[in-house]
């Protein structure tokens, strides 16, 4: 079995918190995950499991095994149960572990039921910190990183991702209230999966599906909550130049995208025209796990000018500010670093990264040029 390194982020937060919410997208490991910490686990959307939660509630509620509650959103009834088990022993904490996928009425009732009680962990699908390298990175970013999805079995994909975002539109995301048919929510998925890597028009979408700008929000706003979109804001800075105002849109998992747009294979792959905005989307989501998974604290835009300057990925950190352009090619130039350097100095980041597949890393002062890998452990340390 694969190692998560959000395990030690867990435990942690299973000793300072009386519950814990172990958050992200369906078919990420959760479950997998959570019954490292304690063989006492309820899955809630099971009949079965309400009523066995239900008849032991008294004996599980004083003792002091952690409970782990999987998608508890759909047993609302539970929430007042946990706060006052948590508040009749305050100083009590580790007793509740609640998986889920960030649906709409989970939330709710984690705010207004556990608010101060509960610490909020993320899991993320695989990603390269975690898989090593033992296993290819082209075939890492062909895939993505759901455990079923191929990365442990490459003969699951892209069948995998097709029935997974199906099953979303069929099932998932009605149950959570997103108002919108099956139908229409598929031909959402498509049209997100050409904009991967630009900025978001959402009037635009709108016409394409006969529906209103502020409704395609909306709907882009669940799939956000559900962690398929991620959505940069636009970082703001004190120049001479007018900037671009709307978020630009990536798809987290690069295998949900590629199933999408029907690139089966890493040759295939690399001959479509959106590869780079592929690879550019990839990197970003490696290093945004990475980070988030280290526990690590800052904030997340890029960059544009209305000229057509641009940085990819800006990193606010407490003391610091980053830039980093992803490139896809195995001999970046020092024109590239030229470049990112002239717009990198119009927001004076502190430091500037140039991300491309070179086998060979340069580090200067402030300006680096280096691989995935390379970026990810100077992040880190």
């Amino acid at each position: 079995m694969i190692k998560r390194l959000l395990t030690r982020q867990i435990a942690s937060r299973l000793k300072q918190f009386p519950a814990v919410a172990l958050l992200g997208p369906r078919q990420s490991g959760k479950t997998t995950l959570a019954k490292i910490f304690s063989s006492h686990y309820f899955d809630l959307e099971q009949s079965e499991d309400q009523l066995r939660l239900d008849l032991h509630w008294d004996s599980l509620s004083r003792s002091k095994q952690l409970i782990i509650l999987d998608e508890a959103q759909v047993f609302p009834e539970i929430f007042p149960k946990i706060r006052g088990a948590i508040d009749a022993h305050r100083k009590q904490n580790g007793r509740f572990l609640l998986l889920g996928s960030v649906a709409p009425s989970l939330m709710k009732n984690v705010s207004e039921s556990l608010a101060g009680r509960l610490a909020i962990c993320e899991l993320q699908p695989l990603f390269l910190a975690e898989l090593g390298k033992k296993y290819e990175e082209n075939e890492i970013w062909l895939r993505g990183g759901f455990p079923d999805g191929g990365i442990l079995k490459k003969k699951n994909f892209p069948v995998w991702e097709k029935d997974y975002l199906t099953l979303l539109a069929q099932r998932d995301l009605p149950a959570w209230g997103l108002p919108a048919k099956p139908q229409t929510t598929l031909k959402f998925f498509k049209m997100l999966a050409a904009c991967h890597g630009q900025i978001w028009n959402a009037s635009k979408i709108g016409a394409s599906l006969g529906l209103s700008y502020h409704t395609v929000n909306h709907y882009l706003d669940y799939l956000q909550d559900i962690y398929l979109i991620l959505s940069l804001p636009p970082y703001y800075a004190n120049i001479r130049k007018r900037l671009v105002k709307s978020p630009k849109l990536f798809w987290r998992d690069s295998g949900l995208l590629h199933a999408l747009l029907d690139a089966s294979s890493v040759e295939a792959l690399l001959s479509q025209p959106w590869v780079g905005a592929s690879w550019e989307g990839w990197c970003i989501n490696q290093i945004l796990a990475t980070l988030k998974t280290a526990g690590k604290n800052f904030d997340v835009y890029f960059f544009r000018t209305n000229d057509g300057r641009e940085i990819d990925l800006v990193l606010k950190f407490s003391k610091s500010l980053w830039a980093l352009e992803f490139k896809l090619t195995s001999s970046p130039g020092i024109d590239d670093m030229e470049r990112l350097n002239s717009t990198a100095d119009l927001i004076k980041a502190d430091k500037r990264f140039l991300i491309s597949k070179t086998l060979k890393s340069e580090v200067g002062s402030r300006f680096i040029s280096t691989n995935i890998h390379g970026c990810l452990e100077m992040l880190l340390a």
